[in-house]
């Protein structure tokens, strides 16, 4: 008689085992992998373009004959660097005029920060058991797009738990630490 998992823990009922070379390894050796696609509003193109792009997506959407997974997920945008960048910018800066430019783009800055702006990213999932199969259908996928004019890449190991923490958590982001016993 099997055991029903009472854990609280979600570590315990999902069936991640690890994430590697590119890749979900779940706990029955089942490999996850896919592609990220480069956001491109169509609709800021001319009626002709975004009817080839709509009319080349449903052919290749046509010619998919496995399983996969259109995942939408939002990443909180660091714009830390570019902070920084401007405030060196504005330090080294004596003229009146620019010196309110680089403050404006500062104060717009802070407002991006404040308001926890997010990218919205997209990917395409899809598994086997076999690697080969899986890296035929990463390939497959990034042509497809590409002759549809959308540009695509294999998805990272960063990407892919990324995908797993807005399914666990909402699209809100963790902060991990060690945990102290009371």
């Amino acid at each position: 008689m099997a055991s029903k998992n009472t854990s609280g823990f979600t570590e315990d009922w999902l069936p991640v085992r690890s994430i590697q070379n590119n890749m979900i390894i779940t706990s029955n050796n089942d490999k996850v992998t896919g592609v990220k696609i480069t956001p491109r509003n169509i609709f800021i193109l001319d009626q002709g373009t975004q009817e080839n792009i709509l009319l080349g997506l449903r052919n290749f959407y046509n010619t998919i004959d496995y399983e996969f997974w259109l995942v939408v997920a939002d990443r909180p945008v660091d714009i830390s660097v570019y902070m920084s960048q401007m405030q060196l910018l504005l330090n080294e800066t004596t003229s009146p005029a620019i010196r309110k430019l680089i403050m404006q783009d500062i104060q717009k800055g802070e407002l991006f920060i404040s308001n926890n702006v997010c990218d919205t990213e997209y990917y395409f999932l899809f598994k086997s058991k076999d690697p080969d199969v899986l890296m035929k259908r990463v390939r497959q996928m990034i042509t497809g797009l590409a002759t549809c004019g959308i540009n695509a890449a294999l998805i990272s190991n960063e990407d892919l738990r990324l995908v797993l923490e807005n399914f666990l958590n909402g699209g809100n982001t963790t902060q991990f630490g060690t945990v102290m016993p009371v």
